[in-house]
């Protein structure tokens, strides 16, 4: 009998973990053949994208390359765009891949399966906003990370030209989710370090961020006190945070709220995720209005019980009524459990129900403090806590995540790289 075929569809936090693991138990034993697809050529974990954003992380000196993890741990990767599915004779076509001059360098192409595993994450949900998607910039993916970083730096050259008189950098961030804040805390740090190189006048004072919330408060899926202490910061740091503020649309110079022209050069929308659009016509696979793909209590597909659906893709309910949060938690937890029912399932046994543990949500404010609660499943309630534990407890987040991925010895050699090249290396990416 031949060896399964294991398709996961989606690099991110979920899927790299849950290909990583198969690779360890099953690709290195020829017991199954893991194969991993993303667009992209290497990952970064996308919390982090707001600090690529500012350029107070290198994404160059941070990212992973898939084929080189691949080939370490006992899987395929294969680079493409995922368009569709064929669940009769279970295979996937990736799109024609082609260079920057437009010559093709793959042809559409087709891969089996015996179990598909689909974690292609999520994206910023703009609710056909008009002028939106024109103007304002998503943080998505490293790309448009570096997007925003590129036009940052392009605006403070101008702020301190002589040919573009101004006061002050105007920078609107809507949307008070956890990307919103960080960022704009993740700003005032980055405007800080810049005087170290050259932009002597950049002083906090001149940056104008301003963070609008169509909710009645900041960070509306945590507890009120983490959203609460979240506010009173960014308000100490200056941030101008608007809150009941809904965008009606958007264009070159700024932001329209209602009656009000917000003007702003650098627009951040961050309000809101949704599972791409292609999701609504995948294969006669049941989606919400979000285009989450609604998977049963063991995280396969309501319709095909040989795909499995894990990460912000996939629309899984709570007890309660709710649904799974969209965090990197979330897909740590269901690729866990995905491993286990795949191991399962080649084995012929019962497969375990996913069970969602909230181990607490803490949110970084740059080097200006971190905010968050913590094991709140364990105590009835939300221990909260903050200043230096609580940014100790955030980077332990991206550390197990390191792990997950290499192994605790070498994620232990990963930190103390990263420590040196805090010292060797600019504080910022400054190109």
């Amino acid at each position: 009998m031949s060896s399964p075929r294991i398709l996961v569809i989606g690099g991110g936090a979920g899927g790299l973990e849950l290909a990583t693991r198969l690779g360890n138990t099953l690709g290195r034993k020829k017991r199954a053949h893991i194969t991993l697809v993303d667009r992209n050529h290497t990952h970064i974990w996308k919390p982090l994208l707001h600090e690529v954003a500012t350029g107070t992380l290198d994404v160059e000196i941070d990212q992973l390359s898939y084929r080189a993890h691949a080939a370490s741990h006992g899987f395929d990767f294969q680079l493409g765009q995922f368009t569709a599915i064929d669940r009769q004779q279970r295979t996937v076509t990736l799109a024609a891949i082609t260079s920057g001059d437009g010559e093709q360098l793959l042809a559409e192409r087709q891969l089996s399966y015996d179990y598909l595993v689909l974690a292609i994450g999520s994206i910023s949900n703009h609710f056909n906003t008009p002028g939106v998607a024109e103007h304002c910039i998503f943080l998505d993916s490293p790309a448009q990370a570096h997007r925003f970083q590129r036009r940052l730096l392009d605006a403070y050259l101008k702020l301190n030209s002589p040919q573009h008189p101004k006061e002050k950098l105007n920078i609107a961030i809507v949307g008070g989710g956890a990307t919103g804040v960080e960022l704009a805390a993740e700003l005032y740090h980055a405007a800080a370090e810049l005087n170290l190189y050259g932009f002597a006048d950049l002083r906090s004072e001149r940056l104008n961020i301003h963070l609008v919330e169509a909710g009645p408060r900041l960070l509306p899926a945590l507890p009120e006190r983490i959203a609460t202490a979240a506010h009173k910061e960014l308000q100490k740091l200056g941030v101008d945070v608007r809150v009941n503020t809904r965008v009606t649309a958007a264009d070159h110079q700024g932001l329209q709220l209602g009656d009000e022209h917000l003007e702003a050069e650098l627009m951040v929308w961050a309000a809101g995720i949704k599972a791409p659009d292609f999701m609504q016509q995948l294969a006669g696979l049941e989606c919400n209005r979000i285009n989450q793909l609604l998977v049963g209590p063991t995280l396969q597909s309501s319709c095909d019980p040989n795909i499995y659906v894990i990460g912000d893709c996939a629309a899984c309910p709570l007890p309660d009524g709710k649904w799974v949060p969209p965090r990197a938690q979330s897909a740590h937890q269901m690729a866990s459990l995905v491993a286990d029912n795949l191991l399962a399932s080649i084995k012929q046994k019962p497969l375990r129900h996913f069970v969602y543990k909230d181990h607490g949500s803490l949110i970084s404010l740059s080097r200006f403090g971190t905010v968050g609660s913590l094991m709140g499943n364990l105590v009835g309630g939300a221990m909260m806590i903050e200043g230096r534990i609580a940014r100790l407890a955030y980077i332990s987040l991206y550390r197990m995540h390191q792990v997950a991925l290499h192994g605790w010895m070498k994620m232990l050699v990963i930190s103390m790289v990263a420590r040196l090249n805090r010292i060797v290396r600019p504080r910022l990416k400054l190109h």
